[in-house]
């Protein structure tokens, strides 16, 4: 399902060796989803298990989370683009480094942002929020204040998986503060981009969109 504009970047992607991440038990590079259309672009940090088996971002318990938080600015996920700062997932789950990140998103996520040419783009959690700043920073004291990365406006905002692990009063600021966030973003979008539709009548059935892709990946030669 790559795009036209973006197949040449994607077979770069699958070979890439250039870093110990793209060894550590996983089955690949990931891709993205949505379309190349969109305005707007979000910008995860790294796949887990359910992303490694897919081959795509945000689609485990942090993308359903991710995709309720959209829904209720008007967006639907084949309506936005959606990609990670890290590429192939790290062993155990865990949250890839900021070098890391800076790593893989200059070999990967800089051509992509270039192909794609969003108009607005949104960044997910720490390590993503640090590569658009360009160096060390608080997610916490950033989130909802304007970045630019190359002439784009970027706005960080929490990862879904930090809303997972908060409770009670926690949680709910939080769960505003991403509300806040991403109705900014999408009403920047929309400023640029008066014409784009961002929402389909119904929620996208990720997993069942990505079901062939899931297979393909767990072919054992």
């Amino acid at each position: 399902m790559i795009e036209d504009i973006l197949t040449e970047w994607w077979e770069r992607l699958q070979t890439c060796q250039s870093c110990p991440i793209r060894k550590e038990q996983n089955k690949g590079p990931t891709a993205y989803t949505g379309t190349v259309a969109s305005p707007l672009m979000i910008v995860g940090e790294g796949p887990g298990g359910v992303e490694d088996e897919y081959g795509v971002p945000l689609v485990g318990p942090s993308g359903q989370l991710l995709d309720k938080a959209l829904w209720s600015v008007g967006i639907t996920r084949d309506r936005v683009y959606v990609t990670n700062i890290v590429k192939c997932r790290p062993k155990g789950n865990r949250t890839p480094t900021p070098e890391e990140g800076r790593f893989c998103a200059e070999l990967h996520l800089a051509e992509e942002i270039r192909l794609v040419r969003p108009k607005v783009i949104v960044a997910l959690g720490k390590v993503a929020f640090q590569f658009f700043n360009g160096g060390p920073g608080s997610i916490m004291r950033s989130r909802g204040h304007w970045l630019t990365y190359e002439g784009i406006p970027v706005m960080p905002t929490y990862h879904p998986a930090f809303l997972l692990r908060r409770t009670g009063k926690d949680l709910v600021e939080s769960k505003w503060q991403v509300y806040y966030d991403l109705k900014a973003a999408v009403e920047k979008a929309q400023a640029m981009d008066p014409t784009y539709v961002f929402k389909s009548e119904e929620p996208t059935a990720l997993l069942a969109m990505y079901e062939a892709n899931r297979q393909a990946r767990n072919i054992k030669w």
